[in-house]
């Protein structure tokens, strides 16, 4: 009798129960198991079959600059290794694509989710996950751990510009991205189940379950402190729109509830993340989450793997650990590993990689392609929030004269790329300078001006410049540095660089069209 899990055409379930029939604990801990890129190889996933899921951490690529071609022989190459195991089971792939495929050169960088949430536009945020999603199936890639649903409710968290609003009923609607990367399920789709439409579309993740946005002080990995009905009403209420679109999976939050640890809450990741929302896909923890569950981190990683797994983590991020999290797996109940193991094979065969486990070469002619980049500056010409036009409405600033003689062009972030990008961009907490193919704000000037236009550009004006050159209006672009999670978190909210200083000096002596470039709601 032939393999039921083989069988394309059998029900999922079966094909579920079939392979969880004929796995070994060592093969069913492996699929619980992610490890980053740099401690996988194709032979160990075929000798050992421990690894169900590889990662690229922020930055983590198979050379400087690679393309998406090159990604995708990489994933190709862990993808063949997994297929020579036992039972052949193929891995999945995960990545931080957050604004784009963010981490692959050439791939199209859209705006951050905070600027998405400025467009209130629904629509356009489900068509950039579409766009997102072909690229990120170009470079091989099955997985991105995106969109986060968070709500941010203080503008000190470093993390504000993963989130789309502080106004939960907008962080609701924009979470049409899930059905932007995975596809729309067809009407009378089993609530809960994951859905993946097609090779074309990427397996997504809302996160961080639950409360991330809401932390005292707005520290990252703090502690939310709130009764369960707000917490529910404020925080969770984006959840059951992603789990109604199929989500395929939840990361869990570094974050605390009235003290209790995320990684570690099984009242919020089973009871009711599980069972009352109906969630039918895995639950991953997040980078060294389990780690933070001891102190020092990671310093009793056997209690950490029982009482995550225990909790309701199904993936586990060991990172470069590898395989080391057996020991905590006998503290946990074999029909808990079960329920863990069918979980990742029931996304694996939604997703369809035990038919389709190779990338689609066809599809590389999408990265950073013309269509791709015009949805690009659409999103970013309904991102962009006008402040003030003018000193009074009867005399506004804009528009701007394309013909005006001189115009003087200041400022940290008027000719730099990676800050314009921001943070989760080439790397994890981003870059300065042209890090990627795109437009700075001093060469868009540049383009848009008349012919006879000058443009003189210094990013910190002398007083010679401004005292002795005739300007028609100066454009000063100012704002934050690049940053990611704790390193963002800021107390002061002022402007870096100087900024308010060079702005002030700038406007002191001529017009000025100011341009403020930040991950949060800060000035």
């Amino acid at each position: 009798m032939g393999c039921i899990y083989k069988n394309p055409n059998a029900q999922i379930e079966d094909r579920i129960k079939d392979l969880l029939s004929r796995m070994t604990l060592k093969e069913k801990i492996g699929q619980m198991t992610q490890i980053e890129r740099r401690v996988a190889t194709p032979s160990n996933l075929r000798d050992f079959s421990w690894y169900g899921s590889i990662l690229s951490a922020g930055g983590s690529m198979p050379f400087e600059n690679a393309l998406s071609s090159d990604w995708a022989d990489m994933v190709d190459g862990f993808q063949k290794g997994a297929l020579k195991s036992r039972l052949g089971i193929p891995l999945i792939y995960g990545i931080d694509a957050v604004h784009g495929n963010n981490t692959v050169y050439g791939a199209t960088i859209f705006p951050h989710n905070v600027g998405l949430g400025a467009t209130r536009d629904p629509d356009l945020a489900q068509r950039i996950g579409v766009a997102t999603a072909l690229e990120v199936r170009a470079s091989g890639i099955h997985y991105t751990f995106a969109p986060c649903v968070a709500v941010c409710k203080d503008p000190r968290w470093g993390r504000c510009y993963e989130g789309y609003s502080e106004d939960t009923d907008i962080v609701r609607k924009m979470t049409s991205t899930v059905s932007g990367l995975q596809g729309k399920p067809p009407e009378g789709y089993p609530k809960g189940y994951p859905f993946l439409a097609g090779r074309n579309n990427v397996i997504a993740c809302a996160k961080h379950f639950v409360g991330d946005g809401g932390t005292k002080r707005g520290l990252n990995e703090g502690n939310t402190i709130l009764s369960y009905d707000d917490l529910e009403k404020i925080h969770m209420a984006p959840y059951p729109d992603c789990i109604s679109q199929g989500v395929c999976t939840v990361m869990a939050s570094y974050s605390s509830w009235n003290g209790r640890q995320l990684h570690a809450d099984r009242f919020l990741l089973t009871e009711v993340l599980k069972d009352k929302l109906g969630f039918k896909g895995f639950v991953i923890s997040d980078w060294e989450g389990l780690d933070r569950l001891s102190k020092p981190h990671g310093s009793n990683y056997r209690y950490c793997i029982s009482t995550a797994v225990n909790a309701g983590i199904d993936m586990i991020r060991t990172i470069f650990r590898g395989f080391d999290f057996s020991g905590g797996i006998w503290e946990v109940l074999m029909s808990r590993i079960d329920d863990a193991v069918e979980r990742i094979l029931r996304v694996k065969f939604v997703a369809g990689l035990f038919e389709h486990p190779f990338s689609d070469r066809s599809l590389l002619d999408t990265v950073g392609c013309r269509l791709h980049r015009e949805l690009g500056r659409e999103a970013v010409r309904k991102s962009l929030v006008l402040l003030k036009n003018g000193k009074s409405p009867e005399k506004p600033f804009l528009p701007l004269d394309r013909n005006a003689k001189r115009i003087l062009v200041a400022g940290s972030h008027a000719d730099d790329l990676g800050y314009q990008c921001g943070g989760w961009t080439k790397t994890w907490y981003g870059l300065s300078g042209r890090i990627t193919i795109g437009t700075t704000i001093l060469d868009a000037i540049k383009e848009a001006v008349g012919d006879k236009t000058e443009v003189i550009y210094e990013q910190s004006p002398s007083a010679d410049t401004l005292a002795t050159q005739d300007f028609s209006f100066a454009i000063v672009a100012i704002g934050e540095p690049t940053y990611a999670e704790s390193t963002g978190d800021n107390s002061e909210l002022v402007i870096p660089f100087n900024g308010n200083k060079v702005l002030s000096t700038v406007a002191e002596r001529i017009p000025t069209l100011a341009i403020l470039i930040s991950g949060g709601p800060w000035f």
